[in-house]
Formats: C-alpha cells, structure tokens, sequence
C-alpha cells in the first residue's frame, strides 16, 4: 500500500549564534507547501549527543547510550532527509559528522538533499555530505538549493542581513527540483524497502 513519504529536514549546526533556523525555515515552507510529502523539523540542538563513543556502529551491534539510541528512534520515523548544513571550513559541522556516526541502519536506502549555505554556498560541504551519505547506503539526490556569493552576502547577518525573501526568486526553482528529486527517491526507495520486507516476512 501506497504511503506519502515522511521527510524530517535536519538543523545541523547547534551553535547559540547559529544562522541555520533562517534558511532552514525557509525550506520548511517550500515543503509544507507541497501535497507530495510530510515534512518535520529535526533539530539536532534537542538531541545533546554525546561524541560517538560506542564499540561500533549499530550497523554491527545496538548502541548503548541513551541519547544516541533516542536520535536513532527519531531517524527510524522518516523516509527520507533534507540537511541545513553551514560550510565550516570547507567541510561540515562537528555536530553533524558526529550525529551521521551515532546511527547507521535508520540512514539506508533513504534519499537525501540539503539547503546549504556560505560564501561559496555551502558546496564543499555538501560534496563532503554526499561522499558520506553514500557510505551510510543513502541515497544523494543531484538537486539541492546552494546560498552562496551575492546572495548569501544579502542575507547573512554578517554582511546584508536582508531577509531570505530577497532571494527568494534565485533560490526557488532550486528548492523545487530538489524537492521534486527528493520526493521520487522517497516514493521509489519505500516501495523496495517494503517489497525485500514482504519478501522476508
């Protein structure tokens, strides 16, 4: 039986002095626009996860610590995720790499794309996302919405501080063929999940 996809979009830098919640927002609303999907915010600040400290991954053997086996619970709900990933030197959060590492089953075969922002857009660290993404058997869409260069500078509190709505027009069609790629996958990766379980049963 058919099912709408459940899509969390993950707040991924926990800083008090994060910019994250604007851009992040403002996908959340591209998406609650839609028919096509339920979306929740996931927002990692709620999670307080310790550094991964366990003997393996839950791939392997079930994780011990409380506040990762909880982050996992939460993963477990969606069929799909949409990152808000800040680019902190070239690369991405402290907290998200360590948030990637805390679980491993609830990432497989489930489609993923970000909103992904800094000077240069936040691309280095989504390449560096994907890279991981494919090794957790996710699957990496090719659409994503990039905030970078001019329009960055206009929104950013630490430059423009204009609000996201003056660039809406240049992000818009982004946000749209990310959603459109991600909703596909979702569609695409339940019914396999669901048939190799019918198959299993």
């Amino acid at each position: 039986m058919s099912r709408t996809p459940r899509i969390a979009l993950i707040v991924t830098s926990t800083r008090d002095s994060r910019w994250a919640d604007v851009p992040a927002q403002w996908m959340l609303e591209q998406a609650k626009a839609r028919t096509d999907m339920e979306i929740e915010l996931v927002d990692l600040k709620d999670f307080d996860l310790p550094l991964f400290n366990e003997p393996a991954s839950n791939m392997w053997m079930p994780s011990s610590d409380p506040a990762a086996v909880k982050w996992q619970e939460k993963l477990a709900e969606f069929d799909g995720f949409i990152f808000s990933v800040a680019e902190y030197n070239h690369s991405i959060s402290g907290a998200l790499k360590n948030a990637l590492d805390q679980a491993y089953n609830e990432w497989v075969r489930k489609p993923m794309t970000a909103i992904a922002y800094g000077s240069m857009g936040g691309t280095r660290a989504l390449e560096h996302l994907r890279h991981i993404a494919i090794e957790l058997q996710m699957v990496p869409v090719r659409s994503a919405v990039h905030i970078g260069g001019a329009d960055f500078f206009t929104v950013h509190p630490m430059a423009g501080g204009k609000p996201l709505s003056e660039i809406e027009a240049n992000i818009a069609p982004a946000a749209t063929a990310a959603l459109d790629d991600l909703v596909w996958w979702a569609n695409t990766t339940i019914a396999a999940r669901d048939a190799e379980a019918a198959k299993a049963a």
